[in-house]
């Protein structure tokens, strides 16, 4: 088991609890800022994929493809970083609402072969909420904003903590 310097785990957890509060205190901003990042490492990444089909000839269609994408997403994000802070989060609670819908499904089939009413019961509300998602995608990535930024105060505390307890 690798187990980081006490002082890095804190370091993490400051840089965590800062990001969650940042995107509860100003989540349009933040977000802006984040998906600005994303824009970024997504040409770099892109270039740097197409760059190694120069050096590995292993998938080289797929590095390709995969480069020129990355290329055009950063690009385009960087382009349009308004539309994109608030496509790209649509984008992921749509991709949500379609993965609680397949999850939900899933877990009714297993509840109904035997798994139980608990695992039908939790079927049915991934389903609901799937739906929720698809039909209010913008209302679903703005609640998804508050609940990473619930999530980094959360795992920002709870990192700052085990560091302490590593540094003992």
């Amino acid at each position: 088991m690798l187990l980081l310097p006490w002082w890095l785990v804190l370091l993490q957890g400051i840089v965590t609890l800062g990001l969650g509060v940042l995107l509860l205190v100003w989540p349009i901003e933040t977000l802006l800022i984040l998906v600005t990042f994303l824009g970024a490492y997504w040409l770099v990444s892109g270039i740097v994929t197409l760059a190694s089909v120069f050096v590995v000839s292993e998938y080289r269609g797929w590095r390709i493809v995969s480069g020129l994408l990355g290329i055009v997403a950063g690009v385009l994000v960087l382009l349009y970083p308004f539309f994109s802070t608030l496509f790209i989060p649509s984008f992921f609670a749509i991709f949500i609402g379609v993965w609680g819908i397949l999850i939900g499904v899933l877990n009714i089939v297993s509840g109904v072969k035997g798994a139980g009413l608990g695992a039908t019961a939790l079927g049915i509300v991934s389903i609901i909420l799937g739906i929720l998602l698809l039909a209010h995608p913008l209302v679903g990535a703005a609640a998804l904003v508050f609940v990473l930024g619930i999530f980094g105060v959360i795992g920002g505390i709870t990192l700052i903590a085990a560091s302490f307890t590593l540094r003992t």
